[in-house]
């Protein structure tokens, strides 16, 4: 099981570089808004840094699928939470962002969070019967929750509102790729191509992911990094977990212990997540503006 560890801490590093390549290249490209946003995506695919971080970023994910074939997904949910850490150091070291105590306080809390809510979890955990019609209604509950602090000013201007966006749509994707890999042992008797171009999900999960990538890279051109990812990733791992137990019948853990642990863990997160939200600093075009900003 080691080597698949080491797996796993590989792909967290590689998705960690690859956002902050992402992330060094929003101030020279545009962002995908309006009747530009198609131009603007491929403007982004054109940059060869930015497309270079889309590219370690799913190597990392294909070394994220390959550790958890092989080794505890709750050891390995561990492993992969550390790219979180990683990025926000990167972008202190790298970047040279900078955060105020209530920001400090936040991203602690999320790392922390995420922390707790990985160490719950327990492979083996018994499942109830997926119910498609609560997987569209959560979809759509989801998806106008995720809408709807792009409608407050300040959240938009911030870039904390695409971020938010970004993390729902990210988790969606992972709700929706559970329900394709159930479809596809379902119907194994068939041929692969068949059940790729049938299953309904496979959709749902290019959908997503493309508006959790666009969304997030929008939040960087307002959002410092330390801020947009740690509010991404946090929502990006609640939502499949809530929508595990309402869409595929899972439950809380058996113990008092595991299950207190997950509880708390989504309260400190939400929490959290309202205290970066919240902040009034953003990114400003000069440095030393910025620098003068994350200082109050």
């Amino acid at each position: 099981m080691f080597p698949y560890l080491c797996i796993a801490i590989l792909a967290s590093m590689l998705m960690a570089m690859g956002l902050l390549m992402m992330k060094s290249r929003s101030t020279h490209l545009p962002m995908a808004a309006g009747a530009s946003a198609l131009a603007s995506v491929v403007a982004w695919i054109r940059d060869p840094v930015w497309i270079g971080g889309l590219g370690l970023q799913t190597i990392g994910w294909a070394c994220y699928v390959l550790a958890v074939s092989r080794a505890p997904v709750s050891i390995v949910a561990v492993m992969m939470q550390g790219g979180i850490a990683l990025f926000v150091i990167a972008s202190v070291a790298i970047l040279g962002e900078r955060a105020n105590p209530r920001e400090w306080v936040g991203i602690g809390a999320i790392v922390f969070g995420m922390l707790m809510l990985t160490l719950s979890l327990r492979g083996g955990e018994i499942e109830g019967a997926f119910a498609p019609g609560s997987l569209i209604a959560f979809t759509v509950l989801l998806t106008v929750a995720g809408l709807a602090p792009m409608a407050v000013a300040r959240l938009n201007a911030s870039g904390a509102a695409a971020a938010i966006l970004s993390g729902v749509a990210f988790g969606l994707g992972g709700l929706f790729t559970k329900a394709m890999t159930d479809q596809f042992t379902a119907g194994a008797a068939a041929s692969l191509a068949l059940r790729i171009v049938s299953n309904p999900y496979v959709y749902g999960l290019i959908v997503a992911n493309i508006i959790g990538i666009v969304m997030l890279q929008n939040s960087f051109h307002s959002a410092r990094a330390i801020i947009a990812m740690p509010l991404s990733g946090a929502l990006s791992n609640i939502v499949p977990i809530l929508g595990g137990m309402i869409v595929f019948g899972e439950r809380l853990p058996a113990g008092s212990i595991a299950s207190t642990m997950r509880v708390a863990a989504f309260i400190l997160t939400v929490t959290a997540g309202a205290l970066l939200a919240g902040s009034r600093n953003q990114i400003s075009d000069k440095p030393e503006t910025a620098r003068a900003a994350a200082a109050r």
